[in-house]
């Protein structure tokens, strides 16, 4: 990045980068600073959580106290005093938090039923006001981009919340062998039937040319059953002559599909233990699985690809659109465009700071030089026109970092907010693994193969108690019969499943459910942010 850009940055409205060249340098004197900043009670304090993922580096300290969180009190309006949220267990932990009196001024958080609990329970503040009053930064980008008092007002017809405008984004996608496709001379999978096909092959002709049985076709863990039921559009909640209804053979096909590959013995049949997805990970990178479901962001997936082309250097990978089923060819679920990120506790004693906070690390120079660093020292200009890492281990000291931008707009970068502009494309294998994100974006963003769902699933609408007590009371029950369909062989059939999930269903309640959901669609569809309109952030 320029010299000129950068200080353009500066006069948008923050010195950050100039201060954060003192505070980067890992010097004793910027610390001592940041620290004296923190007792010399010129700056207001305040309170927020960040996720807690396990990435910080022992070197770079904890999610609390890093180079970040030094960075944001020296050179932010306030001084925060950062609380690490379990990212798998941050619903939990937040009530736990607010049931005891305990919770932060600022929570940062993704779930919109989440947000919903704490709205019914009046533990939020409503913002409009301290917008109109304080803000500078964030009214602007709500003048900019208005869908964003949409997603983050409640039925009281306040905001609650503040929001981020990613653009439209893959997330997951479906990375294929194209060697192997070659060497068994076939076809790329058109539809679910040509998919069994080729995982069959894949599994039992030795594509990897060894001599040995010893591959899996595709694998039922984590992302990839995500894909599987997006190809079979098994999302419960589907829309068929104009009316919301919740579908059940869908769920049936998907489960029939997933039962053959499991019978047949060509995906691991260990899958159930392989919860988060690591054993089928590890298979794609040893070179024995065929088909993989993995992430589209991030350095981390990046790295999976850079493993697997070390231990595999003939290694052939493409994207494929999902193979088309008889309900239709979708796309695997993309990042939320625009999403709601953060809420105000109620209790905060100084809801005006909070606003100033919130200013601060949603404007664009803050965003930046929390993504990429320093110029020079982090990233250097790319031939793209976007800032790229300098090496792996300067962008390690960003690796952490993300959660503490999570109120900054990417859309706010053009092109380069989007993940795959940061590949250094004269880095051969970051070149591979762009050009593969580009035709997951070509495949997956198109509305001619749109996402199974109505719309993002943070963009449902938030039920009352007693239907989601309903819900999720017998969500587990349901989806312990699919799987017992899948691995029972012959003992336990899908239709037996559906016939013993349609009965615990209307048992439980979820006739209310059903109804409370289609009477929303009914009232809600012309207005609601479903899923035609996430298209238009592309």
């Amino acid at each position: 990045m320029t010299r000129t850009r950068v200080v353009k940055w500066m006069r948008a409205g923050s010195a950050v980068l100039l201060a954060a060249t003192a505070v980067l340098a890992g010097c004793a004197s910027s610390t001592d600073d940041a620290k004296g900043k923190e007792t010399s009670g010129k700056k207001p304090e305040i309170s927020a959580t960040v996720y807690d993922r396990g990435l910080v580096p022992q070197e770079e300290g904890t999610i609390e106290k890093n180079r970040w969180t030094e960075w944001i009190n020296a050179n932010g309006p306030v001084n925060v005093k950062f609380m690490a949220i379990p990212r798998n267990d941050a619903a939990a932990k937040l009530t736990t938090l607010f049931a005891s009196g305990s919770a932060p001024d600022l929570i940062f958080d993704f779930s919109n039923v989440f947000r919903g609990q704490l709205y019914v329970q009046k533990q939020i503040k409503p913002v409009d006001d301290l917008i109109a009053k304080y803000s500078t930064t964030y009214k602007g980008l709500l003048e900019k981009y208005p869908v964003l008092k949409e997603v983050s007002t409640m039925p009281d017809g306040k905001m609650y919340g503040f929001g981020v405008i990613n653009g439209l984004q893959t997330n997951h996608a479906l990375f294929i062998r194209a060697d192997w496709l070659k060497k068994l001379k076939l076809d790329t999978p058109q539809t679910t039937d040509d998919l069994y096909k080729v995982v069959k092959a894949f599994a039992e002709q030795d594509p990897d040319g060894n001599g040995k049985k010893d591959t899996y076709g595709a694998s039922l863990a984590f992302i990839s059953n995500q894909i599987i039921n997006a190809m079979f559009q098994n999302v419960r909640w589907v829309i068929e002559d104009g009316k919301l209804i919740h579908d059940w053979e869908r769920a049936r096909a998907a489960v029939v599909f997933k039962k053959r590959l499991y019978d047949e013995g060509i995906v691991d049949k260990d899958y159930l233990t392989d919860k988060s997805g690591q054993k089928a990970q590890q298979d794609w990178v040893n070179g024995k699985l065929g088909m993989w479901g993995g992430q589209t962001t991030g350095a981390a997936w990046l790295q999976i690809y850079e493993s697997l082309k070390k231990n595999n250097p003939n290694a052939e990978v493409a994207v494929i659109p999902l193979p088309k089923s008889p309900y239709g060819q979708f796309s695997p679920t993309i990042n939320n465009p625009v999403q709601v990120t953060a809420v105000i506790n109620t209790e905060a004693k100084n809801p005006e700071a909070i606003m100033k906070y919130i200013d601060f690390i949603s404007s664009e120079a803050t965003g930046k030089a929390l993504k990429y660093g320093l110029e020079g020292t982090h990233f250097k200009q790319g031939s793209n026109g976007c800032p790229v890492f300098v090496d792996k281990e300067k962008e390690k000291q960003l690796s952490y970092a993300g959660d503490f931008r999570m109120l900054f707009s990417p859309a706010l970068e053009g092109k380069c907010g989007k993940y795959e502009e940061t590949l250094n494309q004269d880095n051969p294998l970051e070149k591979e693994f762009y050009n593969l994100l580009k035709k997951a974006n070509e495949y997956y963003l198109s509305p001619e193969r749109p996402i199974a769902d109505i719309t993002h699933g943070e963009h449902m609408p938030i039920a009352p108690d007693d239907i989601q007590l309903i819900d999720t009371t017998i969500k587990k029950q349901i989806e312990d019969l699919w799987i017992k369909a899948i691995v029972s062989g012959a003992a336990y059939t899908p239709d037996q499943a559906v016939t013993e999930a349609k009965a615990l269903w209307d048992k439980a309640g979820g006739k209310q459910v059903d109804e409370w959901y289609a009477k929303w669609y009914s009232d809600n569809k012309d207005k609601a942010l479903l899923r035609d309109k996430l298209y238009q952030f592309k």
